[in-house]
């Protein structure tokens, strides 16, 4: 019989825990018979002492067995099972691009994704600005999809990691969530619930990205290769770059926009390319789908260039809810402000720097992303044809172009866009892809 406050001591000490004494404190995380305080204790103790790697797999792997985990053995895949996931940035719109690649390659993507934070979009609140898209399908509804379209971006549900939901909301509270250990945990729980085969990790680094400094966001996803592969599932991370917006738009249904626009070959930011590219070889190189990168690449420009990666988005919106010609139709569809005018920079030069979190909240001001968990969405504004590094602006070159409902949301919109950029003589570009890490 284990008691909490013996397990908080020991970690409060620096002591090593063991697989069934971390078991047992999720289990009572999980069923309320732990209290707030002594969370919130346990969380205190992590953040000051840390883990090991033994405890951080036993962590993950306790949070994950916390609720449901899916197993996708009765659907009769006749691929793997892989998924990627992000720490979040601006204008990142990956996710929509890379399911439907993957499927097309011949791989099945059960993503479960979550909502904007702070700063940084979210992936169901870009898919909800598609009408009649359902993020909180059944579980057969779910399955169904996976297995017709090979792709499904949905919401995460309650019985899916709800030790983990519990745990986050008080290191929230606490001043405790920027713990590699406990973020480690956080994600992976989560993420290995969904019963996957082979994982890819994206790690943001710079100005927009969550981690504070290059070395950190490499811990981070040094931390999550060797704890997810520690738990049986095959995975590598990309250290890619945030320190400006990914994507040429920064929103709800305007990032969805681009993303058919992507898939249709309308038009490919080159930056966004790159990252999409290299997350999704990766993938497939992990998911043993190709046997390397170069591999990989050529089998995903062919799903492009086939429309197979296009049709299978448009199947995946269908299938949960959403028009069935949305990607023939999709201006019909997704909401459009009221205003959309661009903001100049009050004099020449080129983009030397870019504060992307300032960006990121330009579109929470905008009413596209909450300051509170209870606010609602504005899905139509948001940022479009937004500037890059080493660009020049002048006055025929704006920094973006503002979706607002009204003037003053615009001119809030315009101030802080001006503020977000650095202009100066020279610029030296940095890489879209800083390294890859593998499990050793």
């Amino acid at each position: 019989m284990f008691l909490p406050q013996e397990i908080i001591r020991k970690k409060r000490n620096g002591e090593p825990l063991s697989e069934q004494e971390i078991r047992f404190f999720v289990q009572g995380i999980t069923d309320n018979s732990i209290s707030e305080g002594q969370i919130a204790a346990f969380a205190m103790a992590i953040y000051f002492k840390d883990m090991p790697m033994d405890e951080r797999i036993a962590l993950t792997k306790a949070m994950r067995d916390s609720g449901m985990v899916l197993n996708w053995d009765g659907h009769n895949f006749d691929g793997p099972v892989i998924d990627k996931h992000s720490t979040g940035g601006v204008g990142d719109v990956v996710s929509l691009m890379l399911g439907p690649m993957i499927a097309a390659c011949g791989g099945y993507v059960p993503m479960i994704s979550g909502r904007g934070l702070g700063h940084t979009g979210g992936t169901l609140d870009k898919l909800e600005s598609i009408p009649g898209y359902n993020i909180t399908p059944t579980n057969e509804v779910f399955g169904k999809v996976v297995k017709e379209a090979g792709v499904a971006i949905i919401g995460q549900t309650g019985d899916l990691a709800p030790a983990d939901k519990r745990f986050y909301s008080i290191r929230d509270v606490t001043a405790t969530v920027e713990s590699i250990a406990a973020i480690t945990a956080s994600i992976l729980s989560k993420k290995l619930a969904c019963g996957l085969d082979a994982l890819v990790m994206d790690v943001k680094v710079g100005s927009g990205a969550f981690m504070p400094t290059y070395e950190a966001s490499k811990e981070l996803a040094k931390s999550i290769v060797e704890v997810s592969n520690g738990a049986g599932v095959a995975t590598s991370a990309l250290l890619t770059d945030m320190n400006q917006t990914l994507a040429s738009s920064a929103g709800n249904a305007v990032e969805v926009r681009e993303a058919v626009r992507y898939l249709t070959g309308e038009y490919r930011n080159p930056r966004l390319h790159e990252v999409t590219m290299a997350l999704s070889a990766e993938l497939l190189v992990q998911g043993k789908l190709a046997t390397d990168t170069t591999d990989a690449r050529a089998k995903l420009q062919q799903a492009l260039d086939s429309g197979k990666a296009a049709e299978i988005f448009g199947k995946m919106v269908a299938g949960l809810g959403g028009p069935t010609d949305f990607m023939t139709k999709m201006d019909t569809y997704l909401p459009q402000a009221q205003i959309i005018r661009p903001v100049y920079a009050e004099h020449s030069g080129i983009v030397t720097a870019m504060d992307a979190r300032a960006m990121g909240l330009a579109v929470v001001g905008l009413g596209g992303g909450r300051r509170l968990p209870t606010d609602g969405i504005d899905y139509a504004v948001g940022l479009s044809n937004i500037i890059s590094l080493g660009q020049t602006l002048d006055s025929s070159t704006p920094i973006a172009m503002v979706h607002a409902q009204d003037d003053a949301q615009f001119q809030e919109a315009e101030a802080a866009l001006r503020q977000s950029v650095t202009l100066g003589e020279a610029f030296e570009a940095t890489p879209d892809v800083y390294e890859t890490i593998r499990g050793s």
